[in-house]
């Protein structure tokens, strides 16, 4: 019998990078196959501010639900929640990462989360990093023209870019 080599088949990975809000929520779909990183969509979802808690939290998981069935990511990474000046602010946005976590639980995708610190230091080396300095990393790390707006969109590019280049770190 002949020497036959195993043929490697690399499947790519799609991973779904999610930056918390209420208003605004960041999110991003790139994929990862031999080291390549593409980014397959981003964008954001907004919710109106007229429009009662539950409501909008309902909305984003409506959105959230479109959008992973579109994509089919096996993978998502969010954003923990780290420091807020506004203890309004942080209570409405953990109620918005909850209900993130939950859909991304109920549509059996799975979870990592990260600090901007850790962020930051997986797309630019440095955790301090200035906001400014991330979004024209992401932008070079991805090849695209621009940076994305809204800030949420870049950060959810680059929270997914976190998860990329950490998953084997953290054996997930």
């Amino acid at each position: 019998m002949g020497g036959a080599k195993k043929q490697i088949i690399s499947h790519p990975l799609r991973v779904l990078g999610i930056d918390p809000g209420t208003a605004t929520v960041g999110w991003a779909i790139i994929e990862e196959n031999a080291g390549i990183l593409v980014p397959v969509a981003f964008g954001h979802i907004s919710t109106p501010k007229n429009n009662s808690e539950e409501n909008r939290l309902a909305e984003i998981s409506e959105d959230l639900v479109n959008i992973i069935e579109k994509y089919h990511p096996r993978e998502a990474a969010v954003e923990q929640l780290f420091f807020f000046k506004n203890k309004k602010t942080i209570i409405s946005v953990g109620q918005s990462r909850g209900g993130i976590l939950l859909t991304l639980e109920q549509k059996g995708v799975k979870i990592a989360s990260y600090t901007p610190l850790q962020v930051k230091q997986a797309v630019t080396g440095y955790g301090k990093a200035e906001k400014k300095q991330v979004q024209l990393m992401v932008k070079s790390i991805l090849g695209l023209k621009a940076v994305p707006k809204p800030d949420d969109t870049a950060d959810a590019l680059a929270i997914a870019i976190c998860h990329i280049n950490s998953r084997k770190v953290n054996n997930f």
